[in-house]
């Protein structure tokens, strides 16, 4: 880990909370899986677990674009998909309708993470679609300062795309 990584971002203190709700969440996917597998703004990630090599699998916000997609980890190295991702960085990525295999690479310098939110600045999705748009053309300049300081203390992960496109 790099110096970012040594100063942890105060959400990591609260990781608590999701592993005491991990249940709920995995319900929550499970429920709604079909509109999450084809949501703007999210991506199901498949990783194999760093002990037992089994899949697990995480929904995240992220932001994609041409040859790859980001996305962040709100708890820094505390999250288990970037430590998974850490000894195995091949995962599986379903989004927008289809799966795809890909390679994780974890970004910890702070001056290249950076750069990656500034090209390409992302909020997570919400139902109001009117504060996606205020939020990526007026207001586009403060949420990529904002974010510029956000990942100064969380890993970035960029997932690029190996192989084909296999429809869900």
């Amino acid at each position: 880990m790099s110096g970012s990584a040594k100063r942890e971002p105060f959400a990591a203190r609260l990781h608590f909370i999701p592993r005491a709700i991990a249940r709920v969440q995995r319900v929550v996917v499970r429920l709604l899986r079909r509109y999450f597998e084809r949501a703007p703004g999210w991506v199901l990630v498949t990783t194999r677990g760093r002990k037992t090599g089994l899949p697990r699998q995480v929904l995240l916000p992220c932001e994609r674009f041409d040859d790859a997609m980001i996305v962040i980890s709100t708890y820094g190295w505390r999250s288990h998909w970037i430590r998974n991702m850490r000894k195995n960085p091949r995962v599986q990525v379903t989004c927008a309708g289809w799966k795809l295999d890909g390679t994780a690479e974890i970004v910890d310098d702070a001056g290249a993470k950076r750069d990656i939110v500034s090209a390409h600045p992302f909020f997570p999705v919400a139902p109001l679609a009117i504060f996606h748009i205020v939020l990526r053309t007026v207001l586009r300049p403060l949420l990529v300062v904002w974010l510029r300081w956000w990942v100064t203390a969380r890993p970035i992960v960029v997932i690029r795309r190996e192989g084909g496109l296999r429809q869900e």
